[in-house]
């Protein structure tokens, strides 16, 4: 089955801190059902053990106040075009954090098997 995204992509990563709100939400939460609306293929939300941003803070689970809003990275494979649509949309979503852009060569792209209706 062919599928839409072969070929050459843009990586679009997304860091911001496990307690960043947007609207009463967690911002992580936010932005997954905005992409998810917007139509973009997928987005992966990663939890980080420990890390420090512009503010040079360490967050870090060993310190339970600071385990409290550790780094979180959202990583999501799309054309430039779709990147470039939603960025507008980010920048006013995400107040503190950083979004970084680089090609990807995307080689496979197709749901798991459905078996009963169901995904494996």
């Amino acid at each position: 089955m062919p599928h839409r995204f072969k070929g050459e992509r843009t990586l679009m990563r997304i860091f911001i801190g496990e307690s960043d709100k947007y609207r009463g939400k967690p911002l992580y939460e936010a932005l997954l059902e905005h992409m998810r609306k917007k139509g973009l293929a997928g987005a992966t939300v990663l939890r980080g053990v420990a890390g420090f941003g512009a503010s040079s803070v360490v967050h870090t689970e060993k310190v339970l106040r600071l385990s409290l809003d550790l780094p979180l990275i959202i990583e999501v494979v799309e054309t430039e075009e779709a990147i470039q649509a939603i960025l507008p949309d980010l920048d006013e979503m995400i107040g503190g954090g950083l979004i970084t852009l680089e090609r990807a060569r995307v080689i496979l792209y197709r749901p798991a098997a459905v078996e009963d209706g169901r995904s494996r």
